[in-house]
């Protein structure tokens, strides 16, 4: 039975103890010192030497860690600067007291923790002053020495600012700097003040004697201000005196003089208000018209756009059910067409399986021997060939032929006979027209010399023709591409094109317009042609081409219609498909 309670006994002992060893490894930091807890305080790639702490508290974990603490407590060093040469290489000596003390700014209490932790309170004296020793001679060696002897607050901000940097890395932070006294060995400071009391010395004289005269000329002054002002009591009586009588005339006739202004006042005002009752009965009378007029035009306007809307919407149903009659019409002839030409290609299609079939037995009857075929092929087209032949002079309506023969010709042939040979040398030949079709016939069938070459003339002229031809179709394209890459250019001022309305210019509506400006081009030559221009919302015209062309001088992308065409075009695309 006393098993259960003493196994619970050991785990409340254990517990109590593990408690216990864990508050005996949690550190405080009080606020005058830094805990430092160093050892495995972080990722081994993370690079922490050590975990710093001002305040609060840190548990520190055995074997692995352990810490340590850093005084805040101030250390006053003295500095007894002795020599250092200033701006004018003049040796002064400047003994001072710094106080420092290790910060507590991150980053800088892992400095001192990585620098100081270990050290006694002499030793980081010691490395302060000698970094506040070399701050110091460089500081004086940038500052005159008049500069230095008169203004301290200057040189202990440039000493706080030079010694602050250094002190920081290594922990420390400046808290203050006092400067005791500056002398130097050669007594120019000395001088200085010598000069400064005599110079005080003489000013205070000056100022005894300026003083002095000061008094006699103050009485002096004294003296001639009360004669004035006696004199000048005296003329103020007979002025005021003079002034009263003139006030109490001036008082009569103002009085007199306001009496008339406002006998004045009184007659305008009744014209003013008079004038003002006609003029805000004639603005109720023009107020009145034109609401009665505003009112009639927006009845009128009422009307007729009402009008104009149901006869635009009439037109708009009209032509859609046009267009959806037309569409069902054309899907229904081409669904016809299509089933017409489904039936003609099975029948094609059947025509030449047999025709494969015939071929196949034609080359099995000639015993494999493909040109023994071939001539059996053309032996069986010869009456078809003749008679293609034959049709070259078969549409010649010739109602009679009357020939003159005289007799034998010079080669052994009468007239008749030449006329003959010619009717018939007109046919084409029999081997040209097989060899159009790929086909050489045998040379059982004949052979076709071939005809003598033209003459130098003849050449000359179809090589005249060539040229022309070329040269006008590469005008033509010169004049396409001008047009093209205006239109392309311009694109924006093509909308009178988007047949669709979808507010984009695409490659059917720019070959449109290009294709209807090279059509007008034509039209410019014509001066009997009208023109018109746009001009805002108005039209200007009818105006020939000159007058077109002065008015667009500068304004290429104004519109331009032709009489009795309702397509607008920029003036600017016409001129590119006219000068190519």
């Amino acid at each position: 039975m006393d098993h259960p309670f003493v196994v619970i006994g050991i785990v409340v002992v254990f517990i109590i103890g593990f408690i216990t060893w864990l508050l005996s490894r949690l550190r405080r930091c009080p606020s005058d010192r830094i805990l430092v807890v160093y050892g495995r305080v972080g990722k081994a790639d993370e690079g922490m030497a050590a975990r710093c702490m001002h305040g609060g508290a840190a548990f520190v974990w055995p074997v692995i860690q352990d810490y340590s603490y850093l005084d805040l407590a101030p250390m006053a060093i003295e500095i007894n600067l002795q020599g250092a040469l200033s701006q004018q290489n003049i040796r002064v000596n400047v003994p001072s007291v710094f106080t420092v003390g290790i910060s507590t700014d991150p980053g800088i209490m892992e400095n001192a923790a990585e620098r100081l932790l270990g050290l006694a309170r002499p030793h980081i004296q010691d490395l302060a002053k000698d970094i506040i020793f070399g701050q110091m001679r460089v500081v004086i060696a940038t500052m005159p020495i008049e500069e230095i002897n008169s203004d301290r607050d200057k040189l202990v901000t440039k000493f706080a600012n030079g010694v602050e940097v250094e002190l920081k890395k290594i922990g420390l932070r400046l808290i203050n700097v006092n400067i005791q006294d500056i002398t130097d060995d050669s007594g120019y400071i000395d001088a200085l003040g010598k000069e400064a009391a005599a110079r005080a010395i003489n000013e205070a004289k000056v100022a005894v004697s300026q003083q002095e005269r000061d008094g006699d000329v103050g009485k002096a002054e004294a003296d001639r201000e009360k004669r004035i002002k006696v004199a000048a009591a005296h003329a103020l009586a007979v002025k005021g005196e003079n002034e009263a009588l003139v006030s109490i005339a001036n008082s009569n006739a103002s009085r007199r003089e306001r009496e008339a202004e406002a006998q004045r006042l009184a007659t305008a005002a009744e014209k003013v208000k008079s004038a003002d009752a006609l003029r805000e009965a004639y603005a109720a009378e023009e107020t009145a018209e034109r609401q009665r007029a505003l009112r009639e035009e927006a009845a009128l306007v009422a009307e007729v756009l009402i009008a104009a809307d149901i006869d635009k919407r009439k037109i708009e149903l009209a032509a859609e059910a046009e267009a959806e009659r037309i569409r069902r019409v054309k899907r229904g002839e081409a669904d016809g067409i299509r089933l017409i030409l489904e039936a003609q290609a099975e029948g094609a299609k059947a025509i030449l399986s047999r025709k494969a079939e015939g071929l196949r037995d034609l080359v099995a009857a000639a015993q494999g021997s493909p040109s023994a075929a071939a001539q059996l092929m053309i032996t069986e087209q010869l009456p078809v060939l003749v008679a293609e032949q034959v049709k070259a002079i078969s549409s010649l309506k010739i109602d009679k032929i009357t020939v003159w023969d005289s007799g034998a010709g010079a080669n052994g042939k009468n007239s008749t006979a030449n006329f003959l040979s010619g009717m018939a040398g007109v046919l084409p030949p029999l081997h040209e027209l097989t060899r159009n079709v790929g086909i050489d016939l045998p040379s059982f069938l004949g052979t076709v010399h071939a005809p003598p070459p033209e003459d130098g003339a003849e050449q000359a002229t179809t090589k005249l023709e060539s040229s022309a031809s070329s040269v006008i179709a590469s005008a033509y394209h010169r004049r396409f591409a001008a047009a093209q890459a205006w239109a392309k250019e311009n694109a924006n001022t093509l909308f009178t094109f988007d047949r669709n309305k979808d507010g984009v210019i695409d490659d059917s509506d720019l070959g449109e317009a290009v294709g209807l400006a090279l059509a007008w081009v034509e039209k410019i030559k014509d001066p009997a042609m009208k023109w018109y221009l746009a001009k805002g919302k108005a039209v200007e015209g009818p105006l020939d081409w000159a007058a077109v062309e002065a008015a667009t001088a500068d304004t290429p992308r104004r519109l331009l219609c032709l009489a009795n065409d309702r397509s607008w075009m920029p003036v600017g695309l016409l001129r590119a498909a006219r000068d190519g």
